[in-house]
């Protein structure tokens, strides 16, 4: 029998300790709230909510809140019709990418030494093409944004950085991990450090990283990958000095996980702490407005204000949106999105990252020669390791889950954070790392000849069957590569070698890298969600061109033969998102 105890000792707590802390999703009176977020979304000018707020102003926010002002006063107390609203934005904002100047990576050349080790030829011309496309996903942000910050959406950043594609033109936290080790397997240095810089800079100035480099994500973060991008980088480089000023902003960033995302739970009379994604803001999310409001059609204002918090949890876990944070009116894993209560989940792949975070801070400081601060690290990481093991794992299914703060009990439907901790090496007994072996080969998810679904439930959200993500990929993959068994070993190079095939598959027929793949079709890529497909892609090529450097000598494109012939409607809209 569990007894959950939310510890209440800071804001973001407060909500669920039943206090109020809902706060505004940032300053912004135009891209974060107000009327003009309002009518413009509503009216439905533009197919995607994040294209209005990535806008940029060409006056100053009170000059364009005036002119608004007096259009409504001509029509009061009747909402601007669609042709008045366009002919207000023609006048008033520009289109999104005047932010960004043209930069091309200095420091990107032809031949990396990874591709050398990459034996199919076909793999490795198309790791070549691969290793091409950083060229195209850099950005640089202009002057005038450090200048006129007011005019813009855009969050300012000191140096170039990489960007997923597509809609998503900004830095985004998470994905940034595997961009830096593609980019570092790429010998751009430069490019990561810079990127790494950015995040420890957006550290200083929030206390934490946002979602990604817009305003309208000023209260949410993502999973917690700093610590390890600066693993990666000072793996590459040895450079204790970057080290040593990186170290202060690391523990700043894991405080705040600690004190604004932590639960205690008391289980069999021991309470262990654990985090989990929560966001104070009971707002729909600017970028996606009309789809949080008419989601929240029907329900009580209450009930509203609590959905859109735990629709920016989801945000902030990544996986937006999945299955995997319903929990239904009676309390279990079912439901609708509708149902989505992600700040009542204590998540297992984002405890896995804080225990590895823990230990990776700990081996810091040992390097830094500061003894007492890695031991305290050190038991910071025991302690979550036990309470992963006493709230999360269980012994007879053989895998960790998802725990319920409302039901106090776990969520046993298979989703690929189940296997997380093998990745991040968080459990004391080696059994468990084969137990869960045998727990993923009994659960379906391996029947895909494209890859691991994020689930087995079919829902209509992106981070569920039949999509398969790349970083959900390579962090399996990883995991199992870490245990000493051949049979786990061989599994892991199994599943790279199908998700290798799958990446190369799409490429040979659309000449494009995707965010997510479907796992039934060859090169098919994935849908669901709030958007569609997104072409670029920065983590698919991070995680492609690691998979490659790893097992390079034994992957092979196949024998298969791939048709050319792509339907023109899908060509067009191929050719339209790569613009």
């Amino acid at each position: 029998m569990c007894r959950l105890m939310l510890l209440c000792f800071s804001s973001a707590a407060l909500v669920a300790c039943g206090g109020d802390a809902s706060l505004p999703p940032c300053d912004s009176q135009i891209y974060c709230t107000g009327p003009i977020l309002h009518q413009v979304q509503t009216a439905k000018l533009f197919d995607d909510d994040k294209y209005f707020v990535d806008m940029k102003l060409k006056a100053a926010p009170d000059v364009v809140l005036s002119a608004f002002q007096n259009l409504s006063n001509e029509m009061p107390n009747v909402t601007l019709p669609p042709a008045k609203l366009q002919e207000f934005l023609d006048v008033n904002f520009e289109k999104p990418g005047s932010e960004f100047e043209p930069w091309t990576p200095p420091d990107w050349h032809d031949k990396p030494k990874f591709l050398e080790g990459i034996a199919d030829q076909n793999l490795r011309d198309w790791a070549e093409k691969i290793h091409k496309l950083w060229k195209s996903l850099g950005r640089k942000i202009r002057a005038g944004v450090k200048d006129h910050p007011e005019l813009y959406s855009q969050i300012y950043l000191p140096n170039p950085f990489v960007v997923p594609g597509g809609r998503f033109r900004e830095i985004y936290y998470w994905d940034s991990y595997w961009i830096i080790n593609g980019l570092l397997l790429s010998e751009m240095t430069d490019t990561a450090h810079g990127m790494i810089q950015n995040f420890l800079y957006l550290v200083n100035r929030y206390g934490f990283i946002p979602n990604g480099g817009r305003v309208y994500y000023e209260r949410r973060s993502q999973p917690p990958f700093l610590t390890l991008m600066v693993e990666s980088y000072y793996q590459a480089s040895k450079d204790k000095d970057f080290l040593r000023e990186a170290l202060p902003t690391l523990e700043r960033e894991y405080g705040f996980w600690m004190e604004n995302r932590s639960v205690a739970v008391t289980v069999d009379g021991a309470q262990h702490v654990l985090n989990r994604y929560h966001v104070e803001v009971g707002l729909p999310r600017p970028e996606s407005y009309t789809d949080d409001l008419e989601l929240a059609e029907g329900l009580s204002e209450a009930r509203k204000e609590q959905l859109w918090m735990d629709l920016r949890a989801g945000a902030e876990s990544g996986w937006d949106f999945s299955s995997r944070w319903y929990i239904d009116g009676d309390g279990h894993n079912n439901g609708t999105l509708k149902e989505t209560r992600t700040s009542q989940i204590l998540p297992t792949d984002l405890n896995a990252l804080l225990c590895l975070n823990e230990k990776t801070l700990a081996s810091f400081h040992r390097v830094l020669g500061d003894g007492d601060s890695a031991a305290a690290y050190d038991r910071a990481a025991a302690r979550r390791q036990e309470a992963v093991e006493a709230v999360l794992w269980d012994e007879e299914r053989g895998a960790w889950f998802d725990y319920n703060l409302l039901t106090h009990s776990k969520h046993f439907e298979f989703y690929q954070s189940n296997l997380a901790p093998l990745w991040a090496q968080c459990y004391s007994r080696p059994e468990m790392g084969e137990k869960a072996v045998q727990y993923l080969k009994t659960s379906g998810a391996l029947q895909f000849p494209n890859g691991v679904p994020t689930s087995l439930r079919e829902s209509g959200q992106q981070w569920d069957y039949p999509n398969a993500w790349p970083p959900l990929q390579h962090v399996l993959i990883s995991g199992l590569s870490n245990l000493p068994s051949e049979d786990a070993r061989q599994l892991a190079f199994d599943l790279a070698q199908r998700w290798i095939k799958t990446n190369w598959l799409a490429y040979t027929k659309y000449d494009a890298m995707f965010e997510k793949y479907d796992v039934n079709g060859d090169g098919k890529p994935g849908g669901g969600g709030e958007y569609e497909v997104q072409l670029g892609f920065g983590w698919t090529n991070g995680v492609a061109l690691q998979l490659l450097d790893q097992y390079g000598a034994s992957l092979t494109s196949g024998s298969q033969q791939v048709s050319s012939g792509v339907a023109l409607p899908l060509v067009i809209s191929v050719s339209l998102m790569l613009q």
